[in-house]
């Protein structure tokens, strides 16, 4: 099975634990956006971290009816994407981490950058400028849902809302967001369910 045959679809996790954090059960749905609050250092990034399959982890996890045992890791990352807060860059240059660059042209004014930012070192970037970059990078490779850690805490108003424009445009197509965040008022504008993780677990914020 190619990865490009798994349909956008639910993502499922059942008793998902690490050593220090769960089990958590979760079902989210496809085009629908979940946003996920709680103190720092409660386990968010962590949460997100081991539905991507990124830090060691228990439990039954599957997208769109696959269970995720069932695809290569590289696979079933591209598929379900994890975007840290601080992205990695391994090349000196900004285009080299890109395989398509006529896609992440198209959508790099919509974040509010300048897409001559393709032809400088990463070494130039504003951490904001590093920030949306990455999450075009996870874009354009076309996965099933995005695991967002704090996308726009670097960004000013007018690139925060680019960027919320774009999450609802995905969402629309079908893609499934969950999206880590400490602002309230991001949470009512792109939430479609919202969880609070504390010391008593992982539980629905109501409106």
């Amino acid at each position: 099975m190619s990865v490009l045959d798994i349909p956008f679809g639910p993502l499922r996790a059942c008793g998902l634990r690490g050593a220090l954090s769960g089990p958590f059960d979760l079902d989210l749905a496809p085009g629908r956006c979940t946003v996920l609050s709680g103190p720092s250092g409660i386990g968010k990034s962590l949460l997100l971290r081991m539905l991507a399959d990124l830090d060691p982890n228990q439990g039954q996890v599957s997208l769109a009816g696959v269970a995720r045992e069932r695809m290569p890791a590289s696979a079933w990352r591209r598929l379900v994407t994890y975007v840290a807060a601080e992205s990695g860059w391994w090349e000196e240059g900004v285009a080299a981490h890109f395989a398509d660059l006529d896609a992440v042209r198209a959508l790099l004014p919509r974040v509010r950058l300048d897409p001559a930012l393709l032809q400088a070192r990463v070494a130039q970037l504003s951490t904001g400028e590093r920030q949306r970059l990455a999450l075009l990078r996870a874009v354009v490779q076309r996965p099933r849902f995005l695991l967002l850690d704090e996308p726009t805490a670097a960004l000013d108003s007018a690139s925060r809302e680019g960027v919320e424009q774009l999450l609802q445009a995905l969402k629309a197509e079908g893609l499934g967001l969950l999206v880590v965040s400490h602002d309230a008022g991001q949470a009512r504008r792109l939430a479609d369910v919202h969880l609070q993780l504390d010391e008593h677990g992982l539980g629905e914020v109501q409106p």
